[in-house]
């Protein structure tokens, strides 16, 4: 297994309500090639003794498949044909056409565009590039960052998975100038004012006591922003935890001999349970969450194939650790922008009948859940993510491991789509 090593910067968060006024130096190793999870070092804490505002770790995990080399996909790798056949993607003939969906991340990958083609190419996706305005790249704090091969492998997930399910829509990635939550905000921001309807996020930190006074950053009309639950198991993180964040975790998908769907379990990695400092949402507490008798919000809402083990496959041409090429990628953060590509196509379905994109996401998944949870999702209730009881199990209803569940992406779709 090998292993990278990148530095970490951490800020400490002192009366969130004024300013952030205070920085500190740390360093965090980071494992980018591994087979479950990528493992991270507990943080320091600040003088106040509450843990510090940190640097954001991207929720992918290689996985090193059996007799795979790089020349070609590992057979063992989803491709979109699969995926999008599995979730029901393939039953739609809309593929989210007029819309932006911006994928916020840190540093740059130089290759993103390239590598976008090479994967688009190798599995007769549309063509997508700065050319025909189907790829945008644009620079949070106006220009461009330094390169980071650790978040070069994120960022080619990110793009090229986007893509595979919403075709037609177009590609903003957004480059901070750093993992730092301050700079990614700052291209959450951007990716709004350059005209995103759906923003992703595949990057965390564990929570901390100002954090909902950043939860304004995700309250924009019309806009659903999104977040991985992390790949560490059962814990809750930001801003996956904020209740104006659909918060996505981790499954393991199984098909049959034919390639249709047949079942799921919780993902070991999936990031979940109950938040430290967010309160719970009207829309949990209408709904019913399990063991929540603080009244506390319940993270994730939903989930997605992300088991590294039935990953997907991705082109990055960026070396990390000597090796470039294709990959057999997973973790939330794969399921992340797959979940934002689905509501992408479901608002240029609303846009096609003179509807208005999607607002109070969140809202609209939980209330279809609550009418209709086996006809619009696919229930997740075996696997667990840890040994804490109820909230590490994979349940009925809902759960802290997978949330609602999966998509049944033809029905949930139309479901949404005929909301006002």
């Amino acid at each position: 297994m090998a292993t990278g090593e990148f530095e970490m910067h951490l800020n400490g968060l002192q009366n969130l309500v004024r300013t952030l006024i205070m920085l500190a130096l740390g360093s965090i190793l980071c494992h980018p090639l591994c087979a479950q999870q990528a493992p991270y070092l507990p943080l320091q804490r600040s003088e106040d003794g509450q843990a510090p505002l940190s640097f954001m770790r991207p929720h992918y995990c290689i996985h090193q498949a059996a007799g795979a080399g790089l020349t070609t996909p590992p057979i063992s790798a989803f491709q979109p044909t699969q995926i999008r056949h599995a979730y029901g993607f393939d039953l739609l003939s809309n593929q989210g056409a007029g819309q932006i969906i911006a994928l916020v991340d840190a540093y740059d990958d130089p290759n993103a565009e390239s590598d976008l083609a090479v994967f688009s190419q190798h599995y007769k996706l549309p063509a997508a590039g700065t050319s025909n305005g189907f790829f945008r790249k644009i620079y949070a704090n106006g220009h461009k960052p330094a390169a980071n091969a650790n978040w070069s492998v994120e960022i080619s997930l990110d793009v090229e998975w986007a893509h595979a399910i919403a075709p037609r829509a177009t590609i903003l990635l957004v480059e901070a100038a750093s993992n730092n939550l301050s700079d990614l905000l700052k291209g959450v921001d951007l990716a709004v004012r350059s005209g995103a309807t759906v923003v992703s996020m595949s990057w965390d930190s564990g929570e901390f006591s100002g954090e909902r006074n950043l939860d304004n950053h995700f309250v924009t009309n019309g806009v659903t922003f999104l977040a991985a639950s992390g790949d560490g198991g059962t814990g809750v993180t930001y801003p996956a935890a904020s209740p104006d964040v659909l918060g996505v975790g981790g499954t393991s998908l199984t098909l049959d001999s034919h390639g249709n769907y047949l079942s799921e379990t919780a993902w070991s990695g999936s990031g979940g349970g109950l938040s430290a400092y967010e309160h719970q949402p009207l829309y949990q507490a209408q709904f019913g969450i399990p063991d929540d008798s603080r009244g506390v919000r319940g993270v994730p809402d939903v989930s997605y194939n992300a088991n590294p083990g039935t990953g997907y496959a991705v082109y990055d041409s960026v070396a990390i650790n000597g090796a470039s090429g294709w990959f057999q990628v997973g973790g939330t953060s794969a399921a992340t922008p797959q979940w934002a590509a689905a509501i992408a196509i479901a608002n240029s379905m609303r846009v096609a009948v003179r509807k208005p994109s999607l607002a109070s996401t969140e809202t609209a998944l939980y209330s279809l859940a609550k009418t209709n949870l086996k006809g619009e999702f696919y229930p997740v209730n075996q696997g667990s993510n840890g040994s804490c009881g109820v909230i590490c199990e994979a349940l009925a209803g809902y759960d802290f491991v997978t949330g609602l569940g999966t998509p049944r992406a033809n029905a949930l779709i139309s479901a949404l789509v005929s909301r006002p």
